[in-house]
């Protein structure tokens, strides 16, 4: 069976902290798998915030999220702080991704670890535009490595 495994960066140059609320808590009494996007969302908004932008206008076109992979590492739960950092990683024409890693703030157990595809948009006439090349240099300083590896759980053959 295929999995996913997401590698971050050895450094962030961005971090915010997020409080998990009740209504993050599913009926198993942790953060509902569902809600971690919603924070990742929330981090987010503050990244472009705190280069400048929202996430419907970057430099006159806006964004959207075209992928998500994720990995849970541990429970979080009502009341814990969490500490998500994030960088952008792959710079492409129209695009990045978005490397981000979830830490429970006091003890530094990792939460949940991921990438999120961004692709830029003209809403007005609806098409995926190029990344304006004033965020690329912008994001230059949060460049990290590939984030998305795909490992395949199969039996190794026997070398011929």
């Amino acid at each position: 069976m295929a999995r996913i495994q997401i590698r971050l960066p050895s450094q962030f140059a961005f971090s915010t902290d997020l409080t998990l609320y009740q209504s993050h808590i599913n009926y198993g009494g942790h953060l509902d798998n569902a809600l971690l996007l919603s924070l990742v969302s929330e981090a987010r908004v503050r990244f472009f915030k705190l280069l400048g932008y929202t996430e419907l206008n970057v430099e006159g076109v806006g964004i959207v999220v075209s992928d998500a992979a994720l990995q849970y590492r541990s429970e979080a739960f009502h009341g814990e702080v969490m500490v998500l950092r994030m960088g952008a990683a792959d710079l492409g024409r129209k695009g990045f991704d978005m490397v981000w890693s979830m830490n429970e703030k006091s003890t530094q157990r990792e939460v949940a670890r991921g990438k999120t595809g961004i692709v830029f948009f003209d809403y007005e006439t609806r098409k995926v535009v190029p990344m304006p090349d004033a965020l690329r240099d912008k994001l230059a300083r949060f460049d990290a490595p590939s984030a998305l590896l795909l490992a395949v759980d199969e039996p190794q053959g026997v070398p011929a």
